[in-house]
């Protein structure tokens, strides 16, 4: 710690005492070798009389004892380098305070202020003042590592930076190259920017270290050297796994399996079922040896293990379409266990899986609920201030769903501040940024539809694909289908709906169904639609997706109206809007109630002249509601479908002024976003 800083610290607490450390230091560093001679002599005098300064077994007492002790051991040689990297720490000190004064000379006082106040006690080290600056004591070298490694997973925005941090150890392991603790901290620090190569070196060199020092022998008898090969074996395969190169892991992971039922070692061969279940879930379904690992973990008293195949159980349950009150009992289930051992990570994680479900079932109001909650809690773990808690990959879940709720209901800024936030807590070069990454580019993608603007959403189609292959192909084919190309839109979407079928990805299969009834409701293959339209219905009720299956009845009864039965839309329309109005974006909302409205006004069509004035009064209410809505998330496309269909329904009932208001509003669109001969109600979205 830099001298400034120590006496920030001590003035705090006594600032009489902080005067005189900078006076004795000043007297040492100034004066000569005896002077610093005199004052260990004067700290032996502190133990001695009646009434000692300084009790010999009290904490200051050992301190004092264990430094005069150390300093009697020294040579003659050593005690004049003490002395004059004691000279050197001080003058270092002096001329920053020089340097310092000539800058507040040339500075305002207003700006000496703001400055004086970032530079505040409780702020975050500067990565100067964090590294070391030559050979470490194995006491400095070991707080240092567990400094850092605490702050990579507590908020790895205040650890140094990958390539600082790298520099520091490999400065250590210079001086101790069987420093093992120092291998692992590279091993994550490698894992920090995705670098295989570099944190598979480092994880081997951990091992091969911790064998080589009997580290693990001494505390485990003759069975350490084994349990350090078994677990080698484990975390390598955890590293080919987390890479994505499945068969190395699954070799990796065989001879673990293979080492630990050779020693016996239950513990392990727990560890390694788990593991098991992840890479086969890449090839079929594993429900049963989850189950069996959940039980077994249970048997051996490994409340973390069960815990999280618990949660893996559920995330598998909720893609089968189970129930979601069956699986949030076995949410609960594993909460109490969580609160029982205290488990605050798995605590956050249970919350973030309950988070994704509700927004998975489509019931937002609940899904926002459970992020405000994760939010809102503090965490049980104790960490240092300054160090911001909860930077964990289910903060950064929540929050991108928070940011996503927010832009599905029109409050962009709102979304761009959640955003912001997670740009400033998960830095680009950290291991969870992929994910407010991706959402980020959602939410800018659907910004451009909403607006008209294709060019830029055709841009951001990149970024997504990047980021998750899947929905890039799938916005790709949305731009396309706004821009009328539809038999590439078509193309790709059938591409899309054989691999997500063969993936069962069951979300993504009943969005390009949408999506395919909406090109042939645009190439006027209205009855060709139907079929595709009740294979999603099938699909979302099967699974338990309420919100797209109540999506799929509103695309039915749109197909209903254009077939001429309005008044048999508007029968399962009543059936479907509850859960629209209720969950849904504002985009949803806004083309419901204009869906209404048109099936209002076709059903009008055999009414009494008075029952029919009152049907289209009905529906332009419903299509004022509908403009709001739209208004709300900028869409101008719909907003000019509303305004035509208001100005005809005006005219009919013989009000020449709203119905002049709504024409000119409606040309002043249309100018702005011209057709694109596209019949302009001739679709639902």
């Amino acid at each position: 710690m830099a001298l400034s800083r120590l006496r920030k610290a001590i003035e705090e607490c006594c600032p009489h005492l902080a005067s005189s450390v900078h006076i004795r230091l000043k007297l040492m560093a100034e004066g000569e070798l005896k002077d610093m001679e005199q004052f260990f002599d004067d700290l032996s005098d502190s133990f001695s009389g009646t009434e000692p300064e300084v009790h010999k077994t009290s904490v200051v007492g050992l301190f004092l004892r264990h430094m005069i002790l150390a300093y009697n051991k020294l040579s003659f040689s050593q005690v004049y380098k003490l002395y004059t990297a004691l000279q050197q720490y001080f003058q270092k000190d002096e001329k920053k305070d020089g340097a310092d004064e000539n800058e507040m000379e040339l500075t305002n006082p207003e700006e000496l202020d703001g400055k004086m106040e970032k530079e505040e006690l409780d702020g975050p080290l500067r990565e100067e003042e964090i590294a070391c600056s030559g050979p470490l004591s194995q006491k400095q070298a070991e707080y240092f590592l567990s400094q850092q490694a605490s702050l990579l997973k507590n908020d790895e925005t205040k650890a140094l930076a990958p390539a600082s941090l790298q520099k520091e150890l490999n400065n250590l392991l210079k001086f101790n190259p069987d420093f093992a603790e120092a291998h692992y901290l590279s091993y994550l620090n490698n894992l920090r920017v995705q670098d295989v190569f570099s944190s598979t070196h480092s994880l081997l060199h951990y091992f091969d270290r911790l064998i080589l020092t009997g580290a693990e022998s001494k505390s485990n008898g003759d069975e350490g050297y084994g349990r350090s090969l078994r677990y080698a074996a484990l975390n390598l395969a955890a590293l080919h796994c987390r890479f994505g190169h499945y068969q190395q892991a699954e070799l990796a992971l065989q001879e673990a399996i293979r080492i630990a039922q050779e020693s016996n070692d239950h513990v392990c061969l727990q560890h390694c079922l788990s593991w098991l279940y992840i890479l086969e879930q890449k090839i079929f379904d594993s429900c049963v040896l989850l189950e069996h690992s959940v039980n077994k973990s249970l048997h051996f008293g490994l409340p973390y293990l069960a815990s999280l195949g618990i949660q893996s159980l559920v995330q598998q349950r909720a893609f089968a379409g189970k129930a979601a009150n069956k699986l949030m009992d076995a949410l609960k289930d594993s909460d109490l266990l969580h609160w029982k051992h205290s488990l605050s990570e798995l605590i956050d994680i249970s919350i973030a899986q309950k988070t994704a479900i509700w927004r998975l079932y489509g019931r937002s109001t609940m899904a926002l609920q459970q992020a405000q909650t994760l939010l809102s809690m503090n965490s049980l773990e104790a960490v240092n201030v300054g160090v911001q808690q909860n930077n964990t990959e289910s903060f950064a879940v929540v929050l991108c769903h928070l940011a996503e709720l927010h832009a599905e209901q029109g409050y962009f800024a709102a979304a761009s501040e959640i955003l912001k936030h997670l740009k400033e807590r998960f830095p680009p070069n950290s291991q969870h940024a992929q994910l407010w990454m991706l959402f980020d580019q959602k939410i800018q993608f659907e910004r451009a539809m909403n607006d008209g603007r294709y060019h830029v959403a055709d841009s951001l189609v990149a970024g997504i694909t990047a980021l998750n292959s899947i929905e890039g192909v799938y916005r790709k084919a949305i731009v396309l289908k706004a821009q009328n190309q539809m038999s590439e839109a078509h193309k790709l979407l059938q591409k899309l709906l054989i691999h997500c079928q063969k993936i069962k990805n069951t979300e993504m299969v009943i969005r390009v169904l949408l999506s395919i009834a909406e090109l042939y409701w645009r190439s006027s293959c209205h009855t060709i639609a139907l079929p595709v339209l009740l294979q999603a219905l099938a699909l979302a009720r099967e699974y338990s997706l309420q919100y797209l299956a109540s999506e799929t009845v509103l695309n039915l009864a749109f197909s209903q109206l254009i077939l001429g039965i309005p008044e048999q839309a508007l029968n399962i329309l009543h059936m479907a809007i509850e859960p629209v109005l209720a969950h849904g974006a504002v985009l949803d909302k806004g083309c419901a109630m204009f869906l209404v409205a048109k099936c209002q006004v076709a059903s009008a069509a055999s009414y009494t002249p008075q029952k029919k004035i009152e049907a289209l009064e009905s529906a332009i209410l419903n299509l004022n509601e509908a403009k709001t809505y739209f208004a709300k998330v900028d869409c101008k496309e719909q907003l000019r479908d509303v305004l035509y269909f208001q100005a005809r329904l005006f005219h009919t009932l013989g009000k020449t002024q709203e119905r002049n208001k709504c024409a000119m509003l409606f040309r002043q669109l249309h100018q702005e976003l011209p057709a694109h001969g596209v019949p302009l109600i001739n679709a639902f979205k």
